[in-house]
Order: structure tokens, then sequence, then C-alpha cells
């Protein structure tokens, strides 16, 4: 009897025999979206998930743990991440990805977050720099760089001519982008105008990555950095 209590308790503080128990190492990616519901954070969560395949992919293909958790607010996605680094494994990789809700402009992103109005009190000390990361000026700009997934999407009515047509999605001002897919799919016969869980949620794991990191800088950077960290 004794040595079933001990047992339990070696269990429960990730020990087997009285000797530490190895887990595998997780990849953690804390994003900002979703507001109070976890029903609307859930969905957004699947959404991504199937747009981050290729990255999920290295991970299970490693044996490793995938965890990607939509947080809400900025605030909250940057609590819960500071919360993962202190609570992390050596070789755990903890990643932070919010909207820059503007153009960067500074060298690095823990600068950018540090001087943006709103952002006030982020402590990104000692946080490595391939560990923050950045939805250009906002998610919808990944969303509309596949014009060609929102038109099947949309189907009758969509206007594509209506979205933001430069290459570089995040030259184009954060409410830009949002005015303009709202025109895009104003008068869409069966979706009706944009709506942002219940159609981002959807459109995630429709479009085409490769396209988003063609048309989003901070896109491809995510991608090529987390395919280094993984390896």
């Amino acid at each position: 009897m004794a040595g079933q209590v001990q047992a339990r308790r070696d269990l429960a503080h990730g020990r087997v025999g009285g000797q530490p128990v190895k887990r595998p190492v997780e990849v953690a990616i804390y994003v900002e979206g979703g507001g109070d519901s976890t029903a609307d954070k859930n969905a957004l969560r699947i959404g991504m998930d199937v747009l981050l395949t290729s990255l999920k992919d290295r991970v299970r293909a490693k044996a490793w743990r995938w965890k990607l958790v939509f947080c809400g607010g900025r605030r909250a996605a940057y609590e819960k991440f500071i919360n993962a680094r202190e609570h992390a494994g050596s070789n755990d990789i903890v990643i932070l990805l919010v909207d820059s809700e503007g153009p960067v402009t500074v060298d690095t992103k823990a600068a950018h977050l540090k001087q943006r109005q709103g952002d006030e009190g982020w402590d990104l000390t000692g946080v490595p720099e391939d560990h923050i990361h950045f939805m250009a000026q906002t998610m919808e700009a990944w969303i509309v760089a596949d014009p060609e997934a929102l038109a099947t999407y949309y189907g009758q009515g969509f206007r594509t001519n209506a979205l933001p047509a430069r290459q570089n999605l995040e030259d184009e001002a954060k409410p830009n982008v949002a005015e303009k897919l709202k025109a895009a799919t104003r008068d869409s016969k069966t979706k009706g105008e944009y709506h942002k869980i219940a159609h981002a949620s959807q459109l995630l794991a429709k479009i085409d990555p490769t396209k988003v990191r063609a048309r989003c800088p901070h896109a491809e950077r995510f991608f090529t950095t987390l395919e280094r960290l993984i390896g």
C-alpha cells in the first residue's frame, strides 16, 4: 500500500521509480484573438491549426508536443506567454503571436511592443527575438493574401477587385484592410459581409500559407523561424 502511494506521488511529480521522467519537448504558440468566448477561441484555434499544418507536422515528426492557444485580447496573450515561459522546460519553444497594430519601424519586435501605446508594462526582457512574432498589421492581412480562396468561400457577389492589390500587405494600414475586406464581401449571396470570428475561423483553414508568406513578410519570418527552431 505504501509503495502504491509513493508511486502515485512520484508520477504526480514527474518521476517514475524515483527517477525524473523525460517529457517531450513542447512547441507552444500563444496567439492574440478570439475575445472572451471559449467557443470563439476554439474555433480560431482549429482554423489556425490547419494553416500551420506544415509546422505542426514537423513537431509531430519529432514526437514533440504541439500546443496552439488563442488567448482573447493581446494583454491576455502576453500574460499567458510570460507564464508559459516561466514554467517551460529548458528545451521548450514558447512563441508569442500578436497583431503589430501598425507598421513596424524599429529594429526589434520587442522594441515595437515596448513603444506601442496600449502595450505599456510589457516586460520582454530576456525573451529571444525569435520567440516574438507579428501578424502585421493584423490577422486579416493574412486572410486577404489569398483572394482565390476568399472568392471560393464567399461565392456569388464577392468582389475580388475591392481587396488590397499591393504585393506587400503589411504596407496596407490596418483600418484599410478591414474596410476593403468588408467591401469585397458585402454583397456575398451565401456568406454576407466578413465576420471576424465566424468567417475568420473557417478562412484560416482554407487560405494557402505559401500565398500568405509571399505577401506578408512577418508571416514568412514566423514560418522560417519556427522551421529553424524545430529543425
